[in-house]
């Protein structure tokens, strides 16, 4: 028997699938949201977040993510608490499977699938999470004003987010494990110019200090194996992302490094009725409520399309 295609499938939960959710929900198409592996996305494990308007007092990540969720539900979205493993571009009509093998057909798709921070691997890291250990300075270095920080990492994101951390530290203990940086050359520069950035060459975490909150870091000389503990009440890792879309190399376009390609000033991939929206596409910014912002974007695109083609 063959299905009727939804008009719209979302896959992933975090702010720009959700707020896709809301928008597609609000415009009549009947959204079904496959929320994945992490239902909301990084911000389940963000404690709390004050930079996202409309929360005056701040909030946990988690109830933030509950908000977004009864909102869309408000307005009819069907959350599926299911991953979608396996995806079909090649019709006018898309397929998308779920892990458990199941069939779902859609004229559009929105993609808000997100990404992960890489992380070194330590216990310690996952231990001491949101209590002294982040993977973003913009988002946490304001609960560290005044107060000794760590960062590693050698590349773009690294030197941006000590530079930021700067800004609101004393002294910022760079740790870099080769003895040259990443990052690119006007980058290094300003770092270098900053006086309360000091730069650990060859150098690697071996252990993030502290039982309930981070109270410092020992690191390790990779050239000399000398050791040492430096006291930090914050511990940034900025070793990069990885973006989560590896089940659409094989059809949409993408950078080198898994961020998907869109058009300038839309959410449009190469594929016809496919949008991404998110962290997925995007490697400068990373924020919750840019993420938002290109959910409505895709779902606004995706209504659009819907009514190019005559579904609506």
């Amino acid at each position: 028997m063959s299905k009727e295609p939804l008009k719209t499938v979302i896959i992933g939960s975090g702010p720009a699938g959700y707020t896709a959710a809301i928008y597609a929900a609000r415009a009549n198409l009947s959204p079904v949201l496959y929320t994945g592996k992490e239902p909301g996305g990084q911000l389940m494990i963000t404690t709390d977040v004050e930079n996202f308007p409309g929360y005056p007092e701040g909030v946990m990540g988690p109830k933030m993510m509950e908000d977004l969720r009864m909102q869309a539900e408000r307005f009819d979205t069907k959350v599926n608490y299911e991953l979608i493993d396996k995806v079909d571009f090649t019709g006018p009509v898309h397929k998308v499977w779920t892990e458990s093998g199941e069939e779902i057909l859609a004229h559009t798709v929105i993609i808000s699938t997100g990404a992960s921070a890489r992380w070194l691997g330590l216990e310690s890291e996952q231990r001491l999470m949101n209590n002294g250990v982040s993977a973003c300075a913009v988002c946490d270095g304001f609960f560290y004003r005044g107060k000794e920080v760590a960062i590693v990492g050698a590349g773009d994101s690294a030197a941006e987010e000590a530079l930021y951390l700067s800004n609101l530290c004393p002294t910022v203990h760079m740790f870099v494990r080769r003895d040259e940086m990443r990052a690119s050359k006007i980058m290094q520069e300003r770092v270098f110019k900053q006086k309360n950035i000091k730069i650990y060459w060859n150098t690697e975490t071996e252990e993030i200090l502290g039982d309930e909150f981070v109270t410092g870091v020992r690191v390790v000389n990779n050239q000399t194996g000398e050791k040492q503990e430096i006291p930090v009440e914050g511990f940034f890792v900025a070793i990069g992302h990885v973006p989560n879309t590896s089940i659409f190399k094989d059809w949409i376009d993408m950078e080198d490094t898994g961020y998907l390609i869109h058009q300038p000033d839309s959410t449009k991939t190469n594929v016809p009725g496919v949008f991404v929206s998110g962290d997925a596409a995007d490697h400068v910014y990373r924020q919750a409520i840019t993420a938002a912002g290109t959910g409505c974007m895709a779902a606004l695109d995706a209504e659009r399309y819907l009514g190019e083609i005559g579904i609506i």
